[in-house]
């Protein structure tokens, strides 16, 4: 997933949850949905971090090295400026880029 181009929002802004109800006609499952994207989001989110930082890990320890790495400090920056993945979640929802298969109850 392209996490860089995501519309979401980066500040918390008032939302209105009748919105939220819409595709789901609950807002308890619309909220159980957005929370496992939002893990998902998360994960892959990190995974992705990791292995940006990881090409720039070394084996020896150099004390300059450890204080001044300009590059891990840029991508850490632009990590954090990024929306984060409960907003991504939400306009993902909002957008009806979101779907969710209802398991079967069994009585």
């Amino acid at each position: 997933m392209n996490f860089k181009n995501s519309p979401a929002e980066k500040t918390t802004i008032t939302r209105d949850t009748v919105e939220f109800e819409k595709g789901f006609g609950n807002i308890y499952e619309a909220i159980v949905a957005m929370s496992k994207r939002s893990n998902q989001i998360s994960v892959d989110m990190k995974e992705e971090l990791t292995q940006k930082l990881q090409e720039f890990a070394s084996t020896t320890d150099n004390l300059e090295e450890i204080f001044e790495n300009r590059e891990q400090i840029e991508i850490s920056k632009f990590y954090e400026k990024m929306p984060k993945p409960v907003a991504m979640a939400m306009d993902q929802l909002l957008r009806d880029e979101l779907h969710v298969r209802k398991g079967e109850i069994e009585e």
